[in-house]
């Protein structure tokens, strides 16, 4: 049972952790610093070290709110698809990546492109942050995975050994059960998609494009292709 204590604790946090996006998406990252965010909730900077270590971990906290949603509109996007379309599930989930990154630049930029440190105890094993981003990892990986159960997709081979190293420790500490060499084809179409997001919240494609949504398009396409399901086209 909850106490009263703990409840207010909760609304203050949560009341905290929203000023802080509120000066992010209105000023950029570098103006959620703690006194500033301080302000925001009518308190001074000393006092939010009672619910904030320091701005490492304000930036975290921050973070996994931001993963959490993220996560949450891929996992709804997911599930409006039959359970037994995993390919269909699979693009659900991609594209509704991308329409949370386009509806939420700042948000996206802060998580995955930010030059904002998110600081050691941010990232330390886990932490809400940590596990906040597993969980955004594993709604892709476990689709591709139910794609290889299915049917597994051909693969190039072993990737070399020091890859293969780093692959094999990370595909046990999410618990997946796939090969190696189908996990490092997943992770290439994720650093595809990936980059991509990327590079549209930074700007960083406009010289050439002014709608990013047809490459990106192009991507699952060719995602579809490789790992060995249909593409079927939005809408």
């Amino acid at each position: 049972m909850t106490t009263r204590r703990d409840r207010m604790r909760r609304a203050t946090l949560a009341e905290i952790r929203a000023a802080a996006r509120r000066l992010l998406t209105a000023k950029g990252p570098a103006a959620v610093t703690v006194n500033a965010v301080a302000r925001e909730v009518g308190m001074s900077g000393p006092a939010l070290y009672h619910y904030f270590a320091g701005h490492d971990d304000l930036v975290a906290e921050v973070a996994a709110d931001f993963f959490r949603e993220l996560t949450a509109a891929m996992e709804a996007a997911r599930d409006a698809c039959p359970a037994d379309a995993p390919g269909d599930r699979l693009l659900a989930a991609c594209r509704a990546m991308r329409a949370w990154a386009v509806a939420h630049p700042a948000e996206f930029r802060w998580v995955f492109a930010s030059p904002v440190p998110a600081g050691a105890s941010a990232q330390r094993p886990g932490s809400e942050r940590d596990r906040a981003g597993r969980d955004f990892e594993l709604v892709f990986l476990r689709q591709v995975e139910a794609l290889w159960a299915r049917a597994p997709f051909p693969v190039p081979g072993e990737p070399p050994p020091p890859v293969r190293e780093g692959l094999t420790a990370y595909r046990d500490d999410l618990g997946l059960e796939l090969p190696v060499a189908a996990l490092h084809v997943a992770m290439g179409c994720w650093i595809r998609l990936y980059g991509l997001l990327c590079m549209e919240a930074l700007g960083q494609l406009d010289f050439a494009y002014s709608d990013i949504a047809p490459l990106y398009e192009e991507a699952l396409r060719d995602i579809a292709r490789g790992i060995g399901f249909e593409y079927r086209p939005p809408g």
